[in-house]
């Protein structure tokens, strides 16, 4: 079943890229005691998510922010490496921080996966955007597959 509105984030552990090689990150202490808009994508530098999805988040950093938004944060299952190639290939350092979900644990555990096989790309997590304040989920908005509306920097901008 997939996650809803009242719900807390479940434990689970991202990875980050960082200059000293991928750390831990925490679901728990990562989104504790702030408010967080965290979106998904099917795949880092895949046609939507590269021409649309991550550069509108990117784009509209500074008027999430001065909606109440702490951090922007994009997760997918892909390893940090290629999480951490995406986000300097899509300008997102300082403005979204991008965490990988490699083997798919969180995308499982927020009931959020979705099977990419026919298009070789295996298990992966759908589409979606969500607001999370203090581990708690305050609204989320998910694609129908295919899709690319409700997922939008400019949707959730509406809805703040």
């Amino acid at each position: 079943m997939a996650i809803s509105v009242g719900d807390r984030i479940p434990q689970t552990t991202f990875l980050r890229a960082t200059a000293d090689g991928p750390q831990p990150v925490d679901s728990d202490s990562f989104f504790a005691g702030r408010r967080v808009a965290l979106f998904s994508v099917p795949g880092a530098f895949t046609p939507t998510c590269s021409a649309r999805h991550l550069p509108g988040f990117v784009e509209k950093a500074d008027q999430l922010k001065a909606k109440g938004i702490d951090e922007i944060a994009c997760t997918a299952v892909n390893d940090a490496f290629v999480m951490g190639a995406w986000g300097q290939s899509g300008e997102a350092d300082g403005k979204v921080t991008m965490l990988a979900d490699g083997n798919g644990d969180f995308a499982r555990a927020v009931g959020l996966e979705m099977d990419g096989s026919k298009f070789g790309m295996g298990r992966r997590g759908q589409r979606y955007s969500m607001v999370v304040n203090d581990g708690v989920v305050e609204q989320v908005n998910v694609e129908e597959p295919g899709a690319f509306n409700v997922s939008s920097a400019d949707y959730l901008l509406e809805r703040l």
